[in-house]
């Protein structure tokens, strides 16, 4: 099974008809939609254990609507060393990317920022 996200607004995303109003981890079976920063807006290796252990090709984060979640350096780089793609766009581009890659059978997992 390969999740789909159906649509995203503002503090709203619908994935697979069920809808959420937190941010979001969507893996290609379930969605973690408990998912916390340690840092709200910034975006540190300590937040992606969860996403690392899973062992995706690709990571597309979403920033929330106007960008506002930052990944710093530090991060892109420890991604980098686990051999994980990452993809980094506001919420609505990187929704649209997600769904592509489902739709292209990658392994990839998204982490969205559903607000600022």
């Amino acid at each position: 099974m390969f999740t789909m996200i159906d649509s995203y607004s503002f503090g709203k995303i619908i994935i697979d008809g069920e809808e959420y109003n937190s941010d979001v981890i969507v893996y290609s079976d379930h969605v973690n939609n408990n998912w916390w920063r340690k840092s709200g807006h910034i975006l540190s290796k300590e937040d992606l254990r969860e996403i690392v252990n899973h062992k995706p090709e690709i990571l597309v984060v979403g920033t929330g609507s106007v960008g506002l979640l930052k990944v710093p350096g530090k991060t892109k780089g420890y991604l980098d060393e686990k051999g994980i793609e990452l993809v980094v766009e506001k919420t609505p581009e990187a929704v649209n990317i997600f769904n592509k890659k489902i739709e292209e059978k990658k392994n990839v997992v998204g982490a969205f920022h559903i607000t600022c």
